[in-house]
């Protein structure tokens, strides 16, 4: 039984009668459990909004009108069955589209969830953009929201993050095919900020694993903060870091994931160390947590810590996650395209130039990696410079 988008359809899957996985049941052909049709936008009021937004984009570009579709689809989480969610994207054309995979930024809430954020959001309007363009446009939740909100996101941890990207894919192209929209095998990565973590995240998954059915053509990762133990010297390293749930987050996240015991009374001083599992409750923004953080960092972190992360056999478990985590140890094939604005102090511009020179030495081809500084931008500013570059270089490589 297949899904509709046209009413919403749920599927009796083996997750709920059985509990098996994906590989368990051969029979089964669908990873769809709901599709709901939330929103639908034509070209022509997807030009007026990027006109009116003041992004430097060939409003000619969009050419089809599109529907925007809620879905839930089956996935795993540590071995085990979860439903997650997310949005995808159709165009309304029989004409020949690929697929991009556009990864949001960190959220902190539930209600930020791409799935349950209004039609008018930023997001959804650039997602039914990038749709409008030619594109089948995915946008995974993340594990952590949206169906799977009983789940801790797993804030920076590789696997999981991969694995909710791929299985949003998979899902796209079932809703594609049952929907009769001729999905062409082209397949595009994009994201920024963790968006940027989880597009190189996913891309190492394909390369390494493959896709069937799938060609990935080629990655834009914008201001990732790939390198997760650089990130973690980096901050150490600081007097000052006007962002602590950063670090607050991964560190909860990996307690989670892990299941750390003492995790957070050793990375951390008190009191933050025993309010930070209540801080990230899924309604407190990331605005609310650093206000009840410190952005003092010798205030922040266990002094131990801060002096003998690299030293002390203590806090190996600590300083193994950020590393499993980290994205630089294999050799993109693909052509990736990375950005990042040279006045970044959120995921420090110096993150990516890392992540670049580690991918080149460890024999990626200049051709192949390419980096764009986007100059005079932070984290905030580079997001627009962004996607006025990566855009257009997508819609000519369709």
């Amino acid at each position: 039984m297949k899904a509709s988008i046209r009413h919403s359809l749920l599927i009796s899957l083996c997750i709920f009668a059985s509990g098996c996985s994906k590989e368990d049941d051969p029979i089964k052909d669908s990873l769809i459990v709901e599709a709901d049709i939330v929103n639908s936008r034509s070209a022509a009021e997807l030009k007026a909004y990027l006109y009116l937004s003041g992004f430097d984009i060939d409003p000619a570009a969009m050419k089809y009108d599109v529907d925007v579709i809620k879905v839930a689809y089956e996935s795993t989480y540590k071995g085990k069955p979860i439903v997650a969610s997310g949005l995808i994207v159709l165009p309304k054309t029989s004409d020949p589209v690929g697929m991009v995979s556009f990864q949001h930024g960190t959220i902190s809430t539930q209600a930020e969830a791409p799935s349950v954020q209004p039609s008018d959001s930023f997001q959804l309007l650039i997602a039914a953009a990038l749709s409008s363009t030619g594109l089948i446009a995915v946008i995974p939740d993340y594990i952590g929201f949206g169906t799977s909100s009983d789940i801790f996101h797993p804030y920076f941890v590789e696997d999981a993050t991969a694995t909710a990207v791929i299985d949003n894919i998979l899902a796209a192209r079932e809703l594609a095919e049952t929907n009769r929209v001729n999905f062409d095998g082209k397949l595009f990565l994009a994201g920024y900020s963790q968006g940027g973590y989880a597009t190189l995240a996913a891309q190492k998954y394909i390369e390494q694993n493959g896709l069937d059915g799938f060609n990935l053509i080629a990655t834009f990762p914008g201001a990732g903060g790939y390198d997760v133990k650089s990130m973690q010297e980096y901050l150490f390293s600081q007097d000052q870091y006007d962002n602590p749930f950063y670090i607050a987050y991964v560190a909860r996240s990996y307690e989670s994931h892990y299941d750390w015991e003492n995790g957070l009374s050793d990375f951390f001083q008190e009191p933050f160390a025993a309010n930070i599992p209540t801080l990230f409750n899924g309604t407190n923004s990331t605005t609310v947590i650093n206000q009840q953080l410190t952005t003092n960092i010798d205030d922040l972190i266990s002094m131990e810590l801060l002096t003998n992360a690299e030293t002390d056999p203590q806090f190996e478990y600590i300083i193994s996650a950020f590393e499993e985590n980290s994205l630089t140890d294999w050799t993109p094939s693909t052509p990736t395209y990375m950005y990042h604005g040279d006045m970044d102090t959120t995921v420090p511009y110096s993150n990516s130039v890392v992540t670049y020179d580690t991918f080149i030495s460890n024999g990626a081809r200049e051709n192949t990696i390419h980096f764009t500084t986007l100059a005079g931008t932070d984290h905030t500013t580079a997001v627009k410079p962004y996607i006025e570059d990566f855009l257009p270089k997508m819609i000519s490589m369709l």
